[in-house]
């Protein structure tokens, strides 16, 4: 009896332990996809303040351009000789806001392609779930997989907050540049991983389906034409 007792109490185990942890999975997607918004926020904020920046400074430089058009021929010499630098600081500084706004798009569109991430994995594990033709052990492998992915890109999310603040500390654009650039080249890493993983599965289902209904039933579930 007590035998019995205990193999019921671990097969309870072995089917609650799945279903909880994907449960706290869901929940971490969710805190990484709403970290993941805040940066996006941030960077049209940013995005938004700069092209400010840019309007005022080309504004000041036509300002300065219809001053110059306006003076004789014998006044523009010495007016230049004054106002070089002034228009070279305006040049330098519109300058160096376009990079910056260049910076704000490329880590905007990189936190949107993990989005992309997080909704993938979402619908596409919830169908999964439903599916019949994969058994408990076979869920759990999965969720550790999505797990692992999950974890790496909530590191990623960490490194482009880390980008997104270093504008207003000392951070080089050299080491800004490859930090941007290494988060890029790991999330495109990290999506087609997923992607081929989702397509592993799918195509696994499909070749257990025991008729052609239930082939179609596979079929229409993942939207395989």
């Amino acid at each position: 009896m007590l035998k019995r007792a205990v193999f019921i109490l671990m097969v309870c185990a072995a089917t609650i332990a799945p279903a909880g942890e994907a449960r706290a999975a869901a929940g971490w997607a969710a805190i990484i996809k709403a970290a993941i918004s805040r940066v996006v926020k941030a960077v049209d904020l940013l995005i938004q303040r700069r092209q400010n920046a840019v309007i005022k400074l080309q504004n000041a430089q036509k300002a300065l351009e219809n001053t110059m058009a306006q003076l004789k021929l014998d006044e523009i010499a010495d007016w230049v000789k004054k106002q070089r630098d002034l228009y070279k600081e305006y040049y330098d500084e519109l300058k160096k806001v376009k990079a910056v706004i260049a910076y704000y798009f490329r880590i905007k569109q990189i936190a949107e392609k993990q989005v992309l991430f997080i909704d993938e994995y979402q619908s596409t594990w919830a169908l999964f779930q439903k599916d019949k033709h994969f058994t408990a052990a076979e869920l759990y492998y999965m969720q550790k997989v999505y797990e692992g992915m999950l974890d790496e890109t909530a590191k990623n999310v960490d490194l482009l907050t880390l980008v997104v603040k270093s504008f207003s500390t000392q951070m080089s654009d050299v080491k800004r540049i490859e930090i941007i650039d290494r988060v890029a080249a790991q999330v495109d890493k990290i999506y087609d991983e997923l992607s081929s993983f989702n397509r592993e599965n799918k195509v696994l289902s499909l070749s257990r389906a025991n008729s052609r209904f239930d082939a179609q039933v596979v079929k229409a579930l993942y939207g395989i034409e």
